[in-house]
């Protein structure tokens, strides 16, 4: 019989692995530039620190919230046209938003001392955070895959962008319409930024749902993504990177409760608060081409979900049948289906996640 060749994956690495890799590099990095920029045991200007107590305080409000949610069984309900291994983890509570979000949001608040620009940011990841909260609860209740209607969730992604938007506009009259991008191109949009900042926190906040399909996934790509962000704005608002520092640190208590094998899903309650979150930071300091490139990710996992459903339509025939793409979408799905464990595709996520930020931070400074 002829064997075959086999290649140890470097990326099939546990979840327990992956946590402790993710965590060592955040918090060597959040050291490395405060070490860097003098700051180290600068309260008020700290990465690590806000970083390191939100972490701690998001993982112990796990180990209290996620029996709280087994005991009132807010079970996920799984796909059944899904991975086959995703069957057996029906049942694994769902809403995890519901902890780790408050708490990177309230030591933000606290730390910045109530900063307004933390309460806008912080009202909108909230309001986010709100909309994944019923889509969620109505799933449970009806015990489907349907929350609520995808135009309902939409109307009020869409409410909520608006309010922020007329916040910026009336609170912040210095923020500016201009479009800043590498090499000192600047592109004036004028009424047409609001267009754009609207349909930003509303694609943002959609790409990071779809990307929260795989244990430990979207809690350590937000980790990474926040952190990277904060790292970006040191110069531009210190508030708002403490902000960004605070919510990788809750990011990243997460995944102590949601690494493979998940205790806890963070649902929609925690997918779409995070995305409103870093778009609206990314709104207020004027760093959406920055944005881009941290969540390109997010972004590729949403176009492979646009290019499925648009090739499956253009391709139906007579029996209303089409062709698919890839062989589930999002991305990550597709890779599970091809041979790849859970645990290859996040710890590859991981990796690229991180060429990302220190393209952009070389970029940007």
């Amino acid at each position: 019989m002829e064997e075959k060749l086999s290649f140890s994956n470097p990326f099939n690495l546990s979840g327990k692995t992956l946590l402790v890799l993710l965590g060592t590099c955040l918090s060597v990095a959040a050291i490395a530039l405060d070490w860097s920029s003098g700051r180290l045991i600068n309260l008020e200007r700290s990465l690590f620190l806000p970083l390191a107590i939100s972490a701690i305080t998001s993982s112990i409000l796990g180990y209290w919230i996620v029996p709280l949610l087994q005991q009132i069984k807010a079970g996920q309900i799984i796909r059944e046209d899904g991975p086959q291994s995703h069957l057996q983890k029906a049942g694994t509570p769902t809403m995890g938003g519901i902890f780790f979000v408050p708490a990177g949001v309230a030591i933000a608040l606290l730390w910045t001392q109530f900063n307004p620009d933390i309460i806008a940011v912080s009202m909108l990841t909230l309001a986010y955070g709100f909309i994944g909260w019923l889509d969620d609860w109505q799933i449970l209740r009806r015990k489907s895959n349907k929350g609520i209607s995808p135009q309902m969730k939409l109307t009020l992604q869409i409410g909520f962008a608006i309010l922020f938007c007329l916040w910026l506009a009336f609170h912040q009259p210095a923020i500016t319409t201009d479009i800043t991008l590498p090499f000192s191109l600047v592109f004036s949009l004028s009424f047409l930024f609001w267009p754009l900042a609207v349909f930003v926190l509303v694609a943002e906040s959609n790409s990071t749902n779809l990307t929260d399909g795989v244990d430990g996934l979207m809690g350590g790509l937000g980790a990474i993504a926040f952190l990277g962000l904060a790292a970006s704005i040191t110069q531009l608002s210190p508030e708002l990177m403490i902000f960004c520092a605070s919510m990788s640190g809750s990011c990243l208590g997460f995944v102590t409760q949601n690494r493979n094998p998940a205790r806890v899903f963070m649902g929609d309650t925690g997918a779409l608060a995070l995305g409103g979150a870093l778009a609206a930071v990314s709104l207020l300091t004027n760093t959406l081409w920055l944005l881009l490139i941290i969540s390109g990710i997010f972004f590729v996992e949403a176009v492979s979900v646009i290019a499925q459903v648009s090739y499956y339509k253009a391709t139906k025939g007579p029996d209303g049948v089409g062709k698919r793409l890839l062989k589930m979408a999002p991305l990550h799905h597709h890779l599970e289906l091809s041979g790849w464990s859970e645990t290859q595709v996040v710890g590859m996520f991981y990796l690229i996640n991180v060429i990302l930020v220190l393209i952009t931070l070389i970029v940007s400074h």
